[in-house]
């Protein structure tokens, strides 16, 4: 349970600070970073594949605790 937490956290957080972002270029009139575009993206498909993979995840850190 607490994976599928961590991993919705990060898809959440990714999602807001990319929206962020994107809204203080458009107001400021400058152009958008791509690498730092990339990262926000980076974590969101991140969290995606630890949601996807949660059972596993979950199961091999058991093992390891």
């Amino acid at each position: 349970m607490l994976v599928r937490v961590v991993a919705i956290c990060l898809m959440g957080m990714s999602v807001v600070e990319l929206g962020l972002y994107a809204a203080e270029y458009k107001f400021r009139h400058t152009p958008v970073n791509i690498l730092f575009s990339a990262l926000w993206i980076f974590l969101f498909l991140v969290g995606v594949a630890v949601l996807i993979k949660a059972k596993a995840i979950a199961g091999w850190i058991s093992d390891r605790l």
